[in-house]
């Protein structure tokens, strides 16, 4: 591997927010005085990110281009599409179309809902690949009690212990993330993250402690954590 080489992450930001209302895409809604796209290159930024691909809905590339106009690593855009990965595939896709993109060794993908991950977190994702890991993901445990519905309205109890919850970014070697999107692709499978393409290709995933600051944006309650957080950390 290439120690010069840039650490790119493929930003996820064309989601619509559909849950979290205000008419316009989740990525673009302020918090703290930022949008949450760019409260998430601040992160990945502090942990080690030199550049960033993000995924972007159509129509709205000057919106994004404004909320990132003073962005602490340059990032470049590339539209969405109708699945996950679909998005990222589009992302790698551009980072193998750009000389300066496409000499990188290690790719993260990253949720632009996960505004306030921490630089930490990211740096622990990037030192699992320098180390070796194909992937990493980084994740928590659960807190909470968990039940399995079983049908008929019954349910059991499920080992909580046994149990992670998956945050992003989850890194990989750019040649065996894209060797995996594209065997999904090829084979009709359909994944929630990319982890889970990259595992049914056959690699081993690492796993490393997540942060409970790195929640996922989903609804308007969610707003009011981040928020909390970013006045905590300024």
């Amino acid at each position: 591997m290439n120690s010069t080489a840039p650490v790119v992450a493929i930003v996820v930001a064309a989601g619509a927010g559909v849950r979290l209302g205000g008419g316009r895409p989740k990525a673009l809604r302020e918090v703290a005085g930022r949008t949450l796209v760019r409260h998430s290159l601040d992160g990945l930024a502090a942990g080690g990110v030199d550049r960033a691909v993000v995924v972007i809905p159509d129509g709205e590339r000057a919106a994004f281009e404004t909320a990132l106009a003073d962005s602490p690593i340059p990032a470049s855009y590339v539209l969405g599409g109708g699945r996950r990965q679909d998005s990222v595939r589009a992302g790698l896709a551009a980072i193998d179309g750009d000389p300066v993109l496409a000499e990188c060794d290690y790719v993260l993908v990253h949720d632009a809902a996960r505004a306030m991950v921490p630089g930490d977190l990211v740096g622990r994702v990037i030192a699992a690949l320098v180390d070796g890991a194909p992937g990493c993901l980084p994740v928590l445990p659960v807190a909470d009690s968990m039940r399995r519905l079983t049908g008929d309205g019954e349910s059991e109890v499920v080992d909580r212990d046994q149990l992670r919850i998956v945050q992003t970014p989850q890194g990989f070697v750019r040649t065996v993330l894209d060797d995996a999107l594209e065997y999904a692709e090829a084979s009709g499978l359909e994944v929630t993250d990319d982890a889970s393409a990259v595992a049914a290709r056959g690699h081993r995933l690492t796993l490393v402690a997540g942060d409970r600051a790195a929640l996922k944006v989903t609804e308007p309650t969610d707003l009011l954590f981040v928020e909390a957080i970013a006045r905590s950390r300024s």
